[in-house]
């Protein structure tokens, strides 16, 4: 049986066969191999990432950076088939949900190294304007920016094992520090090959970029306030790694990005059969059922005024039942499993919780099977919609997120004041996609509301000939949102940056701070 291994000190590693936990094919729930990080030394991991890698990070030029990056993006590019057909296999998504998660990976390595080579020859970064501080200019302050002389610890989620390493390595890297990624256990052999590709290409300088598949052990004990924690996941985890002790006690900057229940809006403006219209009604289906519903950015209410109630459903009820769901190796099938059984249970529990509160109009909310695979077996839960019997709906559906193909439908009087107090209730989303043609309309709500998500994915007629839908996380804009989202936030561009570097400020003669900054 195959041993996933991880890479740490310069060395691949394998714990002993009968370690670990076994990983699952989600469509024949055939054992496909088994992942423990038992026997490495995490203290040494960290040292050896910190002083390795740090030190020929910190010595290369952001450009110099960007070329590591661009490197990495190519050693996965170049693997691509192989990747696509192993996250089927492993991950039970379609081969198009497939390549969501890939080229996702090798196109922010390659955004971010481009970026790397637009900042240049310089190893620090700008922060704003300098300014006089005496009499003269000969007294010059100015803020920059420079790398943590740590270690950046990325903790990712099942749902995206190649875009969620990527995504977090190339801010870090690019900053100048090193990483250890650290990737959910049962998605984790997608993350493995893409290591061992990019280790292959030889692009990297020893210590830079480091794996873990298997428990982290005592590896939060050995970090200290130079490092960094980036965590993805369920807010439970987040808060026990924010909580622990040695991460509060060193002042170990710690990012999460957690559960969200992102809401999707109709404006009361929008006709029945308009561009806009047809926009949400194919988008907001396409975000409920990708990847299966499970993404952080999946739609997980929805909002329409009551006097478009009828209709609406008409129009996303057809959208929807375009899906099918099975094995991904099926041509026929555009929705895969669940990725392991534990998510078919947390999605049925999850369902029948919803069902107090609200009637199921699509689906069943039941484990189904799989077109093009064996009765009985996989993790199989097609599409499910439910809709609020209450105007609004009830506390749960603001408050308990089901990741999966769940979504539920509510009414509310079109305005744009109660939409900003509903999209309030969830507490805190990564985005919400607000579909309306009114700029007073939108301009009302994000006034009202924009303080509760991280990102608002603003649909209309003038942006649909290029709307990529609210689910694409763009590097170049910001991903995090507050409250129940996290609080954090990655990606943005150069804003990605921020939580890898320490801010400074210089106080000086001119000449002095100017050629530091810009030599």
């Amino acid at each position: 049986m195959k041993i996933v291994r991880s890479y740490a000190a310069g060395n691949w590693h394998a714990a002993d066969g009968d370690k670990g936990v076994e990983l699952r094919d989600p469509t024949t729930e055939e054992v496909l191999a088994r992942v423990s990080a038992e026997g490495l030394d995490m203290a040494e991991v960290v040292q050896h990432a910190r002083v390795q890698g740090g030190s020929a990070l910190r010595e290369l030029s952001h450009e110099a950076r960007g070329e590591l990056l661009i490197g990495m993006s190519k050693a996965i590019h170049a693997i691509r088939d192989e990747l696509l057909e192993l996250s089927m296999k492993s991950c039970g998504t379609t081969r198009k949900d497939s390549k969501f998660d890939i080229d996702g990976a090798s196109g922010t390595l390659y955004h971010y190294g481009a970026l790397g080579k637009e900042l240049g020859s310089g190893a620090f970064l700008e922060d704003g304007d300098g300014e006089q501080l005496g009499r003269s200019s000969v007294f010059w302050g100015r803020h920059a920016r420079v790398p943590r002389n740590g270690v950046a610890v990325h903790i990712n989620a099942f749902n995206f094992p190649a875009w969620g390493f990527a995504e977090k390595a190339a801010a870090a890297i690019l900053a100048g520090m090193p990483v250890i990624t650290k990737p959910a256990s049962s998605t984790c052999l997608v993350t493995e090959r893409c290591i061992e590709a990019i280790v292959d290409s030889g692009v990297l300088p020893d210590g830079v970029l480091s794996l873990i598949c298997g428990s982290v052990g005592d590896l939060f004990n050995h970090l200290n306030g130079q490092d960094v924690v980036a965590f993805t996941g369920s807010a439970d985890t987040g808060l026990r790694i924010r909580s622990h002790e040695n991460l509060l006690s060193q002042s170990v900057p710690v990012n999460i990005e957690a559960d969200s229940l992102n809401a999707a809006f109709l404006g009361d403006d929008v006709e029945p059969g308009s561009e806009t219209w047809n926009l949400m009604v194919r988008e907001v289906a396409r975000e409920v059922t990708q990847k299966s519903g499970q993404k952080c950015t999946a739609v997980r209410r929805i909002f329409v005024p009551d006097s478009r109630r009828d209709a609406f459903v008409e129009s996303f009820l057809e959208e929807v039942s375009s899906r099918v769901t099975g094995s991904p190796d099926d041509e026929t099938v555009n929705m895969g499993p669940l990725a392991t059984a534990d998510q078919l249970s947390s999605v049925l529990d999850g369902v029948n919780k919803l069902k107090e509160v609200a009637d199921v109009i699509h689906g069943n909310g039941e484990r189904c099977d799989g077109v093009g695979a064996e009765a009985g077996k996989g993790y199989f839960f097609a599409p499910t919609i439910l809709e609020a019997r209450d105007e609004g709906g009830a506390d749960v559906i603001h408050d308990l997120e089901v990741f999966g193909p769940v979504s539920t439908i509510c009414r509310y009087d079109g305005s744009a004041a109660s939409a900003a107090c509903l999209n309030s209730r969830g507490a805190g989303t990564l985005v919400t996609s607000v579909y309306s043609d009114s700029d007073d309309w939108v301009h009302d709500f994000l006034r009202r509301g924009g303080s509760y998500s991280g990102r608002f994915y603003l649909g209309s007629e003038k942006m649909a000939p290029q709307a990529p839908g609210s689910g694409l996380a763009l590097p170049s804009s910001l991903h995090g949102g507050p409250g129940r989202a996290g609080g954090g936030a990655e990606l943005g561009g150069l804003r990605a940056l921020d939580l890898y570097s320490q801010r400074i400020a210089l106080q000086g003669s001119k000449r002095t701070v100017e050629t530091f900054v810009r030599p």
